[in-house]
């Protein structure tokens, strides 16, 4: 197998290739920071739109056929919904002209936060107006939404309400029963009972697995690595009357990818190209990724030329791509040249891209590069992002400089520059604790106290083994057992530990997702 076979135009050179950029008056080898578009006032930059990370199905997307007034009324619910105003007292308000395509658009909205318990609000709303009929869809809808967010059993009572109320499951609805199981933390009990459903639908005439079952299932025993069941299914796929899509094949390889399995990936490949399926700009963006990441860059570099040779276009996380990969093998050089490529070919760079850059110069040990393309971003008048200043804060800390961290963090904090959230706290509360900064662990709660944050039991445990991970690095000649007497007889582990204790009331009135911790417990879950 080779890379030739991915679109007929992939040929490995005989030497290692090397980027060719022209026309860039700016450049140097030490690459002055002024060759960045905003500090170029002589060079033209033009926005481009193909900026998605996923390819969009031409027919059968709803999003696509949106009604405008339809939209417009769900972002007035949205608006409308707080704290202080239920999102049902809100319905009822506009309960007139509410109907079951508002609520589905609104299961969408809540579902990509974590408002899922506003979902089920909605649906028990649904089902007291005269209007409401019971529908396929909208369970499915929910069944997906309670899937990504981690609540298998509530998925599963929607499962057993559809049918008591009279629906009969189709294909959709077991499509996304199995996505539900499959986004539950028990892997493999969760891939297991998948497939247990898909025997069940080949059994059922009304519900057989169509093109979109088998790609949920191969993606997922991909990612399990379980490449016996992969070519099981595979041989099953072309037994059946269904047809396999560019899809099924870049599911497959972003996860065989995203494992370092190359030679499994490229088997992929090849089948796809036998399938006579052309590659879209997603197969070409996951083959970039998946041979950055492995530092494979003679072939990544010769896709991304196979890619500037085809029809496709490239995206901004083709770029990213290659600069984050080139960053973490520490070749400063390389990534530059390709966001030099990117502005030369009209690609105005997305906050990812600056996200992407900050990090690579963190890599490289460019701190102070970092900090001045944050900063950049900090005073342009563009939307700021809290994955920004994350990246930057990540900077500090895996340099070995969480006071500097600090120092931004309280600045950015008094400034309201951007807006910080939980996972800023969790990022500097896992550095500070492997640092063993007691006076900054100690401030950095009473932040999170003053701004609301309530953190689950994951976040602490993450700060626990963070801390138990920095002990067994200082002292790996000691058994397991010695250390974790060690670590739990440390005044910076009981005092964390208690930490979680103090926060234990505010994090029992949450929903059911939060469970109670205690210190015998936070004991028996930490392993060093």
């Amino acid at each position: 197998m080779t890379i030739a076979s991915l679109s007929g135009q992939l040929q490995l050179p005989s030497s290692k290739p090397t980027f060719k950029f022209h026309n860039f008056p700016h450049y140097s080898s030490h690459f002055h920071f002024n060759t960045f578009p905003w500090n170029s006032p002589k060079k033209r930059v033009f926005r481009v739109s193909n900026v998605v990370t996923r390819a969009k199905r031409k027919t059968g997307s709803k999003s696509q056929n949106r009604d405008p007034e339809v939209e417009e009324l769900v972002r007035v619910l949205m608006r409308n919904f707080n704290d202080n105003q239920p999102l049902t007292a809100t319905l009822n308000k506009f309960v007139k002209v509410v109907r079951s395509e508002h609520c589905f658009m609104l299961f969408e909205e809540l579902g990509r936060t974590d408002k899922w318990l506003q979902c089920l609000e909605v649906f028990r709303w649904m089902q007291k107006q005269r209007w409401y009929i019971a529908d396929n869809g909208v369970y499915s809808k929910l069944i997906s939404v309670m899937g990504r967010k981690g609540q298998t059993r509530m998925a599963m009572w929607l499962f057993s309400e559809m049918r008591n109320s009279g629906c009969r499951p189709d294909t959709s609805v077991y499509n996304a029963l199995i996505t539900a199981h499959l986004h539950s933390r028990d892997k493999a009990k969760a891939l297991s009972k998948a497939l247990g459903y898909f025997e069940k639908m080949k059994g059922m005439e009304r519900c057989p697995p169509n093109v979109v079952t088998y790609n949920i299932l191969l993606r997922a025993c991909a990612q399990a690595r379980d490449v016996d069941q992969v070519k099981v299914l595979l041989e099953d796929l072309d037994k059946s009357i269904v047809t396999p899509d560019i899809f099924t094949f870049n599911g497959l390889m972003d996860a065989y990818g995203k494992h370092g399995m190359i030679r499994e990936m490229e088997s992929v490949l090849s089948r796809m190209k036998n399938n006579k399926l052309k590659p879209d700009i997603i197969t070409f963006n996951l083959l970039i990724d998946a041979y950055g990441r492995k530092q494979e860059f003679e072939k990544m570099e010769q896709v991304f030329k196979s890619l500037l040779r085809s029809k496709e276009k490239p995206t901004h996380p083709t770029f990213n791509s290659m600069i984050t990969n080139y960053g973490k093998a520490r070749l400063r050089e390389k990534a530059e040249l390709v966001f030099q490529k990117m502005t030369d070919m009209g690609y105005y760079p997305s906050f990812i891209t600056y996200e992407c850059l900050i990090l690579m110069y963190g890599y490289c040990d460019c701190v102070s590069k970092a900090r001045e393309i944050f900063d950049e971003v900090r005073e342009s008048a563009k939307e700021k992002k809290v994955s920004t200043l994350n990246a930057m804060l990540e900077v500090y800390c895996r340099n070995g400089l969480p006071l500097e961290a600090n120092d931004l963090f309280e600045s950015i904090h008094a400034s309201k520059t951007f807006h910080i959230d939980s996972s800023t706290y969790k990022l500097l509360y896992k550095a500070y604790t492997k640092a063993n900064l007691k006076e900054l662990l100690k401030k950095l709660l009473l932040y999170m106290d003053r701004d609301g944050i309530i953190p689950n039991k994951r976040f602490f445990l993450d700060a626990l083994g963070a801390f138990g991970s920095s002990s067994t690095s200082q002292k790996t000649t000691k058994s397991s057992s010695s250390l974790r007497m060690q670590a739990t007889n440390s005044s910076m582990f009981q005092e964390l530990a208690i930490v979680l204790l103090v926060w234990h009331p505010k994090m029992a009135k949450m929903p059911g997702e939060w469970e109670p911790y205690c210190y015998g417990q936070v004991l028996l879950d930490l392993s060093f």
